[in-house]
Protein backbone atom coordinates (compact mmCIF):
# COMPACT_ATOMS: atom_id res chain seq x y z
CA UNK A 1 0.00 0.00 0.00
CA UNK A 2 1.37 3.34 -1.04
CA UNK A 3 1.69 5.90 1.70
CA UNK A 4 1.64 9.58 0.90
CA UNK A 5 2.33 11.86 3.85
CA UNK A 6 1.87 15.60 3.97
CA UNK A 7 3.36 17.83 6.66
CA UNK A 8 4.05 21.44 7.44
CA UNK A 9 0.57 22.71 8.12
CA UNK A 10 -0.40 24.66 11.19
CA UNK A 11 -1.86 27.87 12.52
CA UNK A 12 -0.39 31.00 11.00
CA UNK A 13 -1.26 34.66 10.93
CA UNK A 14 -2.46 36.34 7.79
CA UNK A 15 0.45 37.59 5.75
CA UNK A 16 2.72 34.77 6.80
CA UNK A 17 4.19 31.96 4.74
CA UNK A 18 4.25 28.20 4.91
CA UNK A 19 6.02 25.42 3.09
CA UNK A 20 4.14 22.16 2.96
CA UNK A 21 5.96 18.93 2.27
CA UNK A 22 4.85 15.67 0.78
CA UNK A 23 6.74 12.44 0.79
CA UNK A 24 6.24 8.74 0.38
CA UNK A 25 7.95 5.73 1.81
CA UNK A 26 7.20 3.46 -1.10
CA UNK A 27 6.72 5.44 -4.26
CA UNK A 28 9.31 7.53 -6.03
CA UNK A 29 8.03 11.01 -6.70
CA UNK A 30 10.86 11.74 -9.06
CA UNK A 31 9.56 9.33 -11.66
CA UNK A 32 6.08 10.79 -11.86
CA UNK A 33 4.07 13.93 -11.67
CA UNK A 34 2.65 15.22 -8.42
CA UNK A 35 0.08 17.76 -7.41
CA UNK A 36 -1.31 19.76 -4.52
CA UNK A 37 -4.98 20.32 -3.74
CA UNK A 38 -6.92 21.88 -0.92
CA UNK A 39 -10.36 21.50 0.53
CA UNK A 40 -11.93 24.15 2.70
CA UNK A 41 -14.67 23.28 5.20
CA UNK A 42 -17.85 22.55 3.31
CA UNK A 43 -16.12 23.03 -0.01
CA UNK A 44 -14.92 20.88 -2.85
CA UNK A 45 -11.36 19.78 -3.33
CA UNK A 46 -9.64 22.23 -5.64
CA UNK A 47 -6.43 21.88 -7.55
CA UNK A 48 -3.58 24.26 -6.72
CA UNK A 49 -0.52 23.23 -8.69
CA UNK A 50 1.22 20.32 -10.33
CA UNK A 51 4.75 19.35 -11.21
CA UNK A 52 5.91 16.94 -13.89
CA UNK A 53 8.63 14.38 -13.37
CA UNK A 54 10.99 16.60 -15.32
CA UNK A 55 10.28 19.62 -13.13
CA UNK A 56 7.84 21.54 -15.31
CA UNK A 57 5.23 23.22 -13.13
CA UNK A 58 1.72 24.49 -13.70
CA UNK A 59 -0.18 26.59 -11.17
CA UNK A 60 -3.94 26.97 -11.34
CA UNK A 61 -4.92 30.37 -12.65
CA UNK A 62 -6.66 31.37 -9.42
CA UNK A 63 -3.59 30.39 -7.40
CA UNK A 64 -0.92 32.19 -9.37
CA UNK A 65 1.18 34.67 -7.51
CA UNK A 66 1.18 33.19 -4.00
CA UNK A 67 1.61 29.44 -4.55
CA UNK A 68 4.64 27.62 -5.88
CA UNK A 69 5.32 23.92 -6.24
CA UNK A 70 8.74 22.35 -6.30
CA UNK A 71 10.41 19.02 -5.75
CA UNK A 72 13.62 17.51 -4.42
CA UNK A 73 14.04 14.13 -6.03
CA UNK A 74 17.00 13.34 -3.83
CA UNK A 75 14.79 13.62 -0.76
CA UNK A 76 11.77 12.16 -2.57
CA UNK A 77 9.73 15.17 -1.57
CA UNK A 78 7.39 17.62 -3.20
CA UNK A 79 6.73 21.03 -1.69
CA UNK A 80 4.10 23.72 -1.78
CA UNK A 81 5.21 27.21 -0.85
CA UNK A 82 2.39 29.54 0.16
CA UNK A 83 3.09 33.23 0.63
CA UNK A 84 0.98 36.07 1.95
CA UNK A 85 -1.46 33.69 3.56
CA UNK A 86 -5.07 34.81 3.83
CA UNK A 87 -7.88 33.53 6.04
CA UNK A 88 -9.54 32.10 2.92
CA UNK A 89 -6.52 29.81 2.51
CA UNK A 90 -7.72 27.90 5.56
CA UNK A 91 -8.19 24.34 4.35
CA UNK A 92 -6.84 20.85 4.43
CA UNK A 93 -4.06 20.57 1.88
CA UNK A 94 -3.60 17.28 0.05
CA UNK A 95 -0.80 15.85 -2.02
CA UNK A 96 -1.35 13.53 -4.95
CA UNK A 97 1.33 11.39 -6.52
CA UNK A 98 1.80 9.71 -9.87
CA UNK A 99 -0.65 11.95 -11.68
CA UNK A 100 -0.27 13.50 -15.12
CA UNK A 101 0.49 17.15 -15.64
CA UNK A 102 -0.95 18.84 -18.68
CA UNK A 103 -0.42 22.29 -20.08
CA UNK A 104 -3.34 23.67 -18.12
CA UNK A 105 -4.07 21.17 -15.39
CA UNK A 106 -3.27 18.02 -13.51
CA UNK A 107 -5.00 14.66 -13.64
CA UNK A 108 -4.59 12.98 -10.25
CA UNK A 109 -4.08 9.31 -9.70
CA UNK A 110 -6.97 8.23 -7.52
CA UNK A 111 -4.90 5.72 -5.57
CA UNK A 112 -2.17 8.09 -4.44
CA UNK A 113 -3.63 10.61 -2.01
CA UNK A 114 -2.31 11.57 1.36
CA UNK A 115 -4.41 12.25 4.43
CA UNK A 116 -3.83 15.96 4.24
CA UNK A 117 -2.35 18.62 6.46
CA UNK A 118 -4.45 21.35 8.04
CA UNK A 119 -3.61 24.97 7.39
CA UNK A 120 -5.45 27.55 9.45
CA UNK A 121 -4.90 31.23 8.83
CA UNK A 122 -5.97 33.72 11.48
CA UNK A 123 -6.83 37.29 10.64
Amino acid sequence: QVQIVESGGGLVQAGGSLTLSCTSSNTTFGLYGAGWYRQAPGGQREWIAGIAYGGRTVVAEAMKGRFAISRDNGKNEVYLQINDLKPEDTAVYFCNARGTLYADGYDPDRKYWGQGTQVTVSS
